[in-house]
């Protein structure tokens, strides 16, 4: 290969100090889903500082920056909206004014995951210091509503934008680990219908809470009979919300609905979990409905794009292209093999690979354990390694892996 993978790794090293800084701005502005404007504005600034050739604001709120005019369009994605913080007692720093020292940067966001948008970023920028443009173009996202409705904003690029790339590099947390697959995922709710009465004689009612018990017995059981896959591991299911309706307190249920995470492992699809809970003898004798969610919050612009829950799993070939110029990448710049693996969690993938097929994979700063948990860190060395890794991947590609 003709890149200087030395130079590339002293040039990432040298900016440090301004992915820290980057990423500390960032963790410093809330954006929860549908919340993300400010962020994405300061995203845009940065862009600006570094050198993007072209910035834009799509009508849905996701920010699209690129670098070069080459035939080969490679993509590289950050969602960069966050959970809440839940409760503040658990967190011993504040969670977005948070500290950093020589090696970790606290703060929500710092892993899931607002450091590989700092690392993208910068990873333009040493593009442009080492002149390493090529026959590629250079899409870099930062994408909104993933923590709310995973892939949507892929659905909207992909459908409404119609951005087709070669491959994504997702750069959600993989501890600098080259991830292929994921489980996908859906959400479902199963209701059942009671008839209220007076408490003091629940015998004349039909109480929809109890009905819902034995409902919820056969859903264990059914979990641990899921389907197993020997790469992406078992499907699974947890019920993770309840809800009753009832005239009062002193009444008798009428109503009950509960929410199922569903994980779906490779073969599962969503017609076939939905049909496995509606032959549940529980379901059957409750005469309960099982049914999909959908999602139609609005983005932060005002734009609803509706979408049933529904979150397709994905696994790419070992031997794709992709997937091998991130293993060359790897070993160019850090002398040493990768780990590759796959996600537990959810991402932008189950749009881009899941629904559309286009080639996915995975290479993030930060851990998947610091998703969502109180006290959030990133580890500075693994935001260098990483923007060192971006700016070496589409040029080794596009050498000696496309067509």
């Amino acid at each position: 290969m003709s890149l200087d993978f030395n130079r590339i790794v002293e040039k990432a090293e040298a900016y440090r100090p301004q992915i820290s800084a980057f990423l500390r701005d960032m963790i410093a502005i809330p954006s929860e889903s549908c919340e993300e404007e400010k962020v994405i504005l300061r995203i845009r600034q940065e862009m600006e500082k570094v050198g993007f050739d072209r910035i834009e604001i799509d009508p849905m709120g996701n920010i699209l920056g690129y670098i070069g005019n080459g035939r080969h369009l490679i993509a590289m994605d950050a969602h960069i909206d966050t959970v809440g913080i839940g409760n503040r007692d658990n967190w011993t720093h504040d969670p977005y004014t948070g500290y950093e020292d020589d090696e970790i940067i606290y703060g929500r966001g710092g892993s899931d995951q607002e450091g590989g948008m700092a690392s993208m970023v910068y990873a333009a920028r040493i593009i442009k210091d080492l002149d390493l443009e090529g026959d590629y173009t250079l899409l870099v996202t930062g994408t909104v509503q993933e923590e709310d409705c995973d892939g949507l904003c892929w659905q909207y690029i992909i459908e409404e934008n119609g951005i087709k790339p070669e491959f994504v590099v997702s750069t959600e947390p993989t501890s600098l680990g080259i991830y292929r697959g994921q489980r996908g995922r859906m959400e479902i709710r199963v209701e059942v219908d009671g008839v209220s009465a007076h408490g003091s004689a629940p015998e004349r009612g039909d109480n929809a809470i109890f009905k819902m018990a034995p409902i919820l017995e056969e859903l264990q059981g059914l979990h641990l009979r899921l389907k197993d896959d020997p790469f992406l591991g078992k499907g699974s299911l947890t019920v993770s919300e309840i809800f009753s309706t009832s005239p009062s307190r002193c009444a008798v249920a009428d109503g009950c609905a509960i929410s199922i995470d569903r994980r779906l492992t490779y073969g599962e699809t969503w017609e076939g979990a939905l049909e496995e809970i509606r032959q549940l003898p529980a379901v059957k004798k409750a005469g309960a409905k099982v049914s999909m969610y959908n999602y139609d919050r609005p983005s932060y612009t005002g734009l609803s794009y509706p979408t049933e829950c529904y979150f397709p799993c994905w696994v790419l070939d070992e031997d794709h292209a992709a997937c091998r110029a991130l293993v060359a990448s790897y070993q160019g710049l850090f002398n040493a093999d990768p780990v590759v693996d796959k996600w537990t969690f959810s991402t932008n993938g189950v749009s881009i690979m899941g629904r559309y097929n286009i080639p996915c994979i995975g290479f993030g700063p930060g851990h998947e354990d610091q998703a969502h948990a109180p006290n959030e860190v990133t580890w500075k060395d693994e935001l260098v390694k990483a923007a060192a890794m971006y700016a070496a991947i589409p040029q080794v590609y596009v050498e000696n892996f496309c067509q």
